[in-house]
This record gives C-alpha cells, structure tokens and sequence, in this order.
C-alpha cells in the first residue's frame, strides 16, 4: 500500500467512530475473531485502546493485523486503524485510488 492510498483511507476514517475498545484484557481470540468478522463485512476499522489497557498500541495494532491478514493504516493516539479488501472483486465496497 502507497501513501496515496493510506492518505485515502485516512480520510475515509477520519469522522468514524471506533467500533472496537481494547481494555484491560488486551488482545483475545473472541476479540481478534469479531474484529475478523467485522473486516470481511466493513473492509475498514477504527478501533480504540483504553487507557486501562496496558499493552503498547502499536504491537496491538501489528498482531491485530498479522492475525486477521489485514494492513494498517495508521496508528494515531490509542486509537487504530485496520484495513482489509474483500476476497471477492466484487464485493470491495472501497476502491483505492
């Protein structure tokens, strides 16, 4: 992914609410397979990592993404952005430049 395309999905993003938090219990599997789920439906995720949560953000962010085979987009504050095209050609509701 170039920076024009994570520009783009910056923007995308910009104005979402996160659909996720992250507290206390970091990263579980019934938390990484929801967060999977919600990629194959949405494409694109913010998610927030409270503050009573004592994992780095950056290392969620990169073993969110390493096991739900997504990318991410940014890391700004405690909050995190994934990002997934669908399988299918079709199916992709985001088209990046």
């Amino acid at each position: 992914m170039n920076s024009k395309q994570r520009a783009y999905l910056r923007k995308i993003t910009a104005m979402e609410q996160p659909i996720f938090q992250i507290g206390k219990s970091s990263v579980t599997p019934e938390l990484t397979a929801a967060i999977d789920e919600a990629l194959e439906a949405r494409e694109i995720l913010k998610i927030h990592v409270l503050k009573n949560c004592m994992d780095d953000v950056k290392s969620i962010a990169y073993v969110l993404a390493e096991r739900t085979h997504s990318e991410v987009v940014h890391v700004i504050g405690r909050k995190i952005v994934l990002y997934r095209p669908a399988k299918e050609e079709k199916d992709r509701k985001i088209i990046l430049p």
